[in-house]
């Protein structure tokens, strides 16, 4: 089977450039060692009672984690009638690809408009010409030249998390429904009004990426690219390193920037990782391209003054109001920057 990530399509000459991009899994047997050694070490994490260890929730959370990747697999992408060769999944079972899509072709697929995306499939070459293809189920977001992006980190910052406490977080990831952080839904959605796209730029791995596609849309937070982080069982036990430092996290984002020369770029996150350093060094990098920083300030392990005091000490190496901190939503504008 294949799990698609929500990607994006530039402008280039004569068309646009459309990445494309998932995994190809396996699901581990029900009675594989692999999986009875996972559950058995989620159980002793989260120290499960038989009943929370059958809920509907565990269930389907743990299940995105409970596959084999599986490499060397050749995708041909299908997307208006036509076939694109996307390459062979590799070592960790992803695969991506850019497709060199003509304006004619996109605009019969999605006319010109707001929340422009299109709707593509795929299949996996087994040497069965006439196979066909699963359902559309990967989404490429259409981001115009110029205008206004809004790049947000997921955990604690839409998302309830509690990234600060480890047990917290998983039982957040794993054992309970997601949650908005209240009122960020109503500030998202008025800023995509106001013309703002959205990329989510974020440490939680690509197993979760289907869970938080659904979270999105059940919150009313716009839809946008996903960026999440390689995580594989075998690099530690299951989920323990889900807060990380977030090494990547300025890589994908100015590579997001890079693609988009001429739009500019509200960054969005929260005090309890490494936000506001990746987005301070973003800004002192790109200043011409990024609008602002938003810093929601959350519980941590560090104290509310020890917070502070590295907040105010970023802000004062970037231009004046550039680096703003927030607690509730509330205090956001109705338009992401001016």
């Amino acid at each position: 089977m294949i799990v698609f990530f929500p990607t994006y399509a530039r402008r280039v000459p004569g068309g646009w450039s459309a990445a494309v991009a998932g995994m190809v899994v396996r699901p581990l047997p029900e009675r594989s060692r692999r999986r009875v050694l996972a559950v058995a070490v989620l159980r002793r994490l989260l120290e499960l009672e038989d009943e929370q260890l059958a809920s509907e929730v565990f269930r389907r959370r743990a299940e995105s984690f409970l596959f084999q990747r599986v490499a060397g697999r050749r995708v041909t992408i299908t997307l208006g009638g036509r076939r694109f060769a996307a390459g062979q999944s590799d070592r960790s079972g992803h695969f991506r690809a850019e497709l060199d899509l003509d304006e004619e072709f996109v605009a019969g697929l999605a006319p010109p408009g707001r929340d422009r995306r299109l709707a593509y499939a795929a299949v996996l070459d087994d040497g069965d010409e006439d196979a066909l293809p699963e359902p559309p189920a990967g989404a490429v977001h259409l981001v115009d030249a110029d205008g206004m992006s809004v790049i947000s980190d997921i955990d604690d910052t839409v998302k309830v998390s509690n990234v600060a406490n480890r047990r917290e977080l998983l039982r957040n990831t794993l054992l309970r429904e997601f949650a908005a952080v209240p009122g960020m839904p109503d500030a998202y959605r008025r800023w995509h009004e106001a013309g703002a796209t959205f990329h989510y730029v974020s440490a939680s791995p690509w197993q979760l990426s289907e869970s938080l596609c659904t979270f999105l849309t059940a919150a009313g937070l716009p839809a946008g690219s996903m960026h999440l982080k390689l995580f594989r069982l075998k690099d530690s036990t299951p989920l323990g390193r889900l807060p990380s430092r977030k090494r990547s996290k300025r890589r994908t984002i100015e590579q997001i920037m890079g693609d988009f020369p001429q739009r500019r770029f509200l960054l969005v996150g929260d005090s309890g990782e490494r936000d506001p350093e990746v987005y301070a060094s973003v800004a002192r990098r790109r200043p011409a391209q990024v609008a602002g920083i938003l810093i929601r300030q959350v519980e941590s392990r560090a104290s509310r003054s020890k917070v502070r005091t590295r907040l105010e000490r970023l802000a004062r190496r970037l231009p004046e109001g550039m680096l703003r901190v927030f607690t509730a939503a509330d205090e956001l504008d109705a338009t992401p920057a001016s």
